[in-house]
This record gives C-alpha cells, structure tokens and sequence, in this order.
C-alpha cells in the first residue's frame, strides 16, 4: 500500500524513476522535471507520514484496548483526541495560530486531558480492581470528550468563516501538511516510544492476567498500568499532532488486526493502522475525486466513515457469538 500511494493515483512514476529519482535526491544527481517534485515533496512524505501516524494510532489503540480489556478504549472513544482537538481550535481561533504551533498545542492538549482523565479515574478506590479502574477511565474519557467537544462547537460558531475553515481541515484529520520536516520529528518520537512499546509489551501480557494474578507474579500493577497509560496517550498525542485527529484508525486496528491473526498482537496492530491510514488517503486523494466531482477528502473523512459501521458488525458479531 505504501508503493501503491507513492506510484500510483493521478501522476503515476515507474519503478525505475521512482529509485532514480531518490537515489539522484540522495546523491545530488539531476532531477525529473516535475516527477522528482511530485514524487519527493508530495507523494513520499505523504506516504512516510501516513505510515508512521498509523503506526503509531494503532499502537496506541491496542495498548489501551489490551490493558482495560475493553475494545472501546481508544484515544478516539476516550477523549485523549478531544483533548488535542479542542486546544487546536483554541490556538487556531482565539490565537490566529497555524503550522507547527498548532501541532504543539494538540501535544499539550492530550498530553493535559490525559493527565486529568487518569487523575479522575484513578479516584476512590484506586487500588481496586482493574476492571472497574478501567471502566472508570472510559467513562471519565467520555465525560471530558463530550465537554471538551462542546467548546470546540462553540468556538467554530464564533470564528470567522475562513479561520473555522482552516480548524474544521484540522478536526478532520489531514495529510495535507506532510512535509520531511513534520516526517522527522515524527521520526525521533516514535524512534524513542517504539521501543517503549516493546519493552512494556511482556509486562502488558502478564496484566491480562488480571490485577491479582500479575501482582502474585511480582509485577508492579499499578506503576505498570501508569507506564503503558505515559506510552499510549504519547503515542497518539504525536500522531494527532502530525496530522489531526484521525478518526477511528486507533478504534479499528486492533481488532481488524484480530480477525486476520486471531490474537490482539502489538505489531500487527501497527501494521493495520499503517495499512488503513494509507488506504484511506489514497481513496481521498485519487478515488474520492472521481466519485465526487473532483472534490478531494481529508484522510480523516475516510477513516471516520469506516468506525462507525465497523463498529455495528463488531457488535452484531460479538452478540451473536454470545448467543
């Protein structure tokens, strides 16, 4: 899917010029007029972006699923995106902000609800049971999002029309900033959080066995749950700021990825959030034109309109197994 985005759609590039073109980009060599533009400053770092944020969305949905045993609980459904929506549109709206600091303020907005949802959830009786610490996350999730949603409607009905434009391509989720600046630091911050994800993976395997077994197998239950929360919520507050809040990719890889492998695995949720991010850019990109009279679609239109019925055959599948 990554070679299809950057070779195919509406400039196609062969093979041979598409190694041509990196290799001379490389080197310094001569470029194709016009192909070596399209294809180094348009389709790769559109493609190279598209697979690390999802990468990094689907990491992030499957730690969360994983840890509170409960397939609603991605950054979507538990207001980590809402955190960093609602700090974007206050940065872009209130502040006349745009560019990279609108992509810190959506880290500092996830990073901030993140931090109020644990400390809500983490209330009463925290050293209970994991399951209803989990439960009380979701819900508390839901609380904040829903709230945090409402200053962001309330914030577009008082924007101009231009400058609510611009935070409505946002809130949608794009790729239509990708640049190699954006692909680097990317880079460096899932360069450090992968690791992470794989140092905190055994551990994370222990934790499905529940609170009570974990603890009897020595495991620090509580300081455990609080790493693979600091992971998950960096995870996808990078993402989200790279590119918006893409909706749903964190929601539908993890279990896409368990009905092709039959077990909620790390790395395969990765690679179905690398595959749906880059599917659904390219339909938005090439297809949706087509179908729409030219009209072209945030990535995020796209994946927001695969959740919702995905999530109906997920519960219509689940009721029927429990039947």
């Amino acid at each position: 899917m990554f070679f299809v985005s950057v070779l195919l759609g509406s400039y196609t590039v062969t093979i041979p010029d598409f190694f041509t073109i990196v290799t001379n980009q490389l080197t310094g060599g001569p470029k194709i007029p016009g192909a070596s533009f399209i294809v180094m400053e348009n389709k790769l770092p559109h493609a190279v972006i598209g697979t690390m944020i999802g990468v990094a969305f689907g990491l992030a949905g499957a730690l969360f699923q994983t840890m509170l045993r409960n397939p609603l609980a991605s950054p979507d459904v538990i207001g980590i995106s809402s955190g960093a929506s609602a700090a974007a549109v206050v940065a872009i709206v209130v502040f006349g902000a745009s560019g990279a600091t609108v992509s810190g303020a959506a880290l500092a907005g996830a990073l901030a609800v993140a931090v109020l949802i644990y400390a809500i959830s983490s209330g009463g009786t925290s050293r209970g049971r994991g399951n209803a610490a989990g439960n009380r996350l979701v819900l508390a999730g839901v609380g904040i999002a829903a709230a945090l949603q409402a200053v962001v409607s309330f914030l577009m009905t008082r924007a101009d029309i231009r400058t609510a434009a611009d935070a409505l391509v946002w809130l949608n989720g794009s790729l239509n900033s990708a640049n190699w600046d954006r692909a680097g630091v990317l880079f460096l911050a899932l360069a450090v959080m992968v690791p992470a994800v794989v140092f905190i993976a055994g551990p994370l395997r222990i934790l499905e066995l529940g609170d009570d077994t974990a603890a009897g197998l020595g495991l620090r239950v509580a300081g455990t749950r609080l790493a693979l929360v600091v992971i998950a919520v960096s995870l996808a507050a990078v993402a989200t700021a790279a590119a918006g809040p893409v909706a749903f990719v964190a929601f539908l890889a993890g279990p896409i990825a368990r009905r092709f492998t039959g077990n909620p695995g790390l790395p395969a949720s990765a690679l179905v959030g690398a595959l749906i991010v880059l599917a659904a850019d390219y339909f938005a990109a090439n297809l949706a034109p087509l179908l729409l009279d030219g009209t072209v679609l945030p990535v995020g239109v796209v994946t927001g309109a695969l959740g919702a019925p995905f999530l109906l055959w997920l519960l219509v599948t689940a009721n029927r197994k429990d039947a």
